[in-house]
């Protein structure tokens, strides 16, 4: 496949896929024309003459349609090619296949959680109910590293301080308020953190008291909580903090790794910086390792609900009931009149750098980031950072944000992220390792301190999707068992803490 210089994705396409930088004038198979400009790799070229306002296809599905007509071996994108009408037949759970089980369960080494969850990591946190408490627990976390109190523990991975920009200045009462409570109880029950540190200010509307509301947030009780105006100040607070993650890393310590089936893993899928090869190689290969994760009785979740949008109806059709499949297209209903109500639509995404990767329209983006999700049935659809409790594929509803998407998928229980990128993502998310699957060789060399996995030679020396859907999946597994990846060992992970801030800041 090296030498070949574009790709047909479906018989029915009439755009073909640029897999090297192409000049103008340059002639080959599948192209009875000469290219009338310079192409970039990723960027589409029409395969034959497109008349205004036809369809523009590629996977042999409708990416927009022609601004103009289009030429045989012109360049197609932002240019001549726009949205087109959103119709879709969502012929709900009518391809809801299931996949057939593979009886050798696979294992890895994990910690096991008094809930029955397994952790992947065995981090402490100190998580903040405001943006108010957020410098006090990042002196805690600061100062237990550097008297040397988290060495002393060397079964514990670190102290992750989880803060944010939010927690006051909303209602209590509204959507904005409900998500950030999921978001912050996700956390504080996930199962990568050994114990909790949870520090409020004591005003805000985010009370500790809610949170805590009696019951219990951790089966294991490995759960402390204070607010810096009942303590005394921030030094107090600092204080006694360092006393309480003293007795925390204690207990987290004592916590080794077992075996376990990889069932237990919950893995989250997401893309971000996508380019033209996206929905060629990393995507459908992660996709391929999704089957073989559900196949084996794992959780894998999809998210990024704007960057479904123009393919749900692929999900849709894979639902396991019709009623799972209208709670997909719910939430395609509520962004549709979100972006409107605050003077945007949903093809103000793909970002530019995705469009200088070739991508064009948001259909066209969306067509290639559902390809993670694999073949396997939709089981559920969850709310962003809501506990997930069905096994096998489910949807998460997120923004396409990416530091956002994850911050929900961790929420909702999330032990491994594996994050597909075209143009380059630097990012981690504690306490979660997340992989990095680069789409092309190029961007694979130029930042390879910062990627796991290149799935470029799917194109370039003609590896398979299953190949490389098979290595993903070890990968996986190794980092389950505790392999570190690139971005841990970068040291990422302590800003990419973003709950998703809906309504009013007032």
């Amino acid at each position: 496949m090296q030498d070949r210089p574009v790709i047909q994705l479906s018989h029915q396409d009439n755009v073909l896929i640029a897999l090297r930088d192409l000049t103008k004038g340059d002639h080959f198979y599948k192209l009875n024309s000469a290219l009338d400009t310079s192409i970039k790799r990723g960027h589409k070229v029409a395969s034959r003459p497109i008349g205004k306002g036809d369809a523009i296809l590629r996977y042999g599905q409708i990416i927009g349609q022609a601004k103009c007509d289009i030429n045989i071996g012109e360049h197609v994108h932002v240019h001549n090619l726009e949205m087109s009408p959103h119709k879709q037949d969502y012929a709900f759970a009518s391809k809801a296949n299931t996949l057939p089980k593979i009886e050798t369960k696979r294992t890895f080494m994990g910690y096991h959680r008094a809930d029955g969850c397994v952790g992947t990591r065995n981090y402490v946190g100190i998580i903040t109910t405001v943006n108010c408490s957020g410098s006090v627990a990042r002196f805690i976390a600061e100062e237990a590293e550097k008297s040397g109190l988290v060495d002393a523990f060397e079964n514990v991975d670190g102290v992750v301080p989880i803060v944010h920009g939010g927690g006051c200045g909303l209602s209590a009462k509204d959507e904005g308020y409900a998500t950030l409570f999921r978001t912050i109880s996700g956390y504080a029950q996930h199962p990568n953190f050994a114990g909790i540190l949870l520090i409020g200010l004591g005003c805000e509307v985010m009370q500790v008291a809610d949170l805590v509301g009696g019951r219990t947030i951790r089966p294991d009780g490995e759960f402390r909580y204070m607010t810096i105006q009942n303590e005394g100040g921030t030094r107090r607070t600092v204080e006694r903090g360092l006393a309480e993650l003293s007795e925390i890393l204690a207990i987290a310590n004592t916590t080794r790794r077992e075996l376990a089936p990889v069932d237990k893993i919950m893995l989250g899928m997401q893309c971000g910086g996508s380019d033209g090869y996206s929905g060629i190689t990393a995507n459908p290969a992660l996709g391929y390792a999704s089957d073989l994760l559900v196949r084996h009785g794992a959780t894998t979740i999809l998210s990024e609900t704007p960057e479904i949008y123009g393919a749900e109806h692929l999900l849709t059709r894979r639902a396991k009931t019709v009623e799972i499949g209208k709670k997909l297209i719910e939430r395609i209903t509520w962004w549709e009149d979100y972006t409107a109500l605050n003077g945007g639509e949903m093809d103000n995404n793909p970002s530019p750098g995705n469009k200088r990767g070739g991508l064009t329209t948001i259909l066209e983006k969306s067509l290639g980031a559902t390809a993670k999700s694999g073949t396997a049935p939709l089981n559920g659809v969850f709310r962003f950072g809501e506990k997930v409790t069905e096994q096998g594929f489910v949807f998460m509803d997120s923004p396409g944000f990416d530091p956002c998407s994850v911050t929900g998928q961790i929420a909702a229980g999330s032990t491994i992220i594996v994050f597909t990128t075209g143009r380059g993502s630097v990012s981690g998310y504690k306490p979660t390792p997340c992989i990095k699957l680069a789409t092309n060789s190029d961007m694979y060399r130029r930042m390879s301190d910062d990627m796991d996995l290149n799935c470029g030679d799917i194109v370039d020396n003609g590896v398979s999707i299953a190949q490389k859907g098979e290595e993903i999946f070890e990968l996986i597994i190794k980092v389950a068992n505790g392999e570190q990846t690139r971005s841990e060992r970068l040291g990422f992970g302590g800003v990419e803490f973003v709950p998703w801030q809906i309504g009013a800041v007032m």
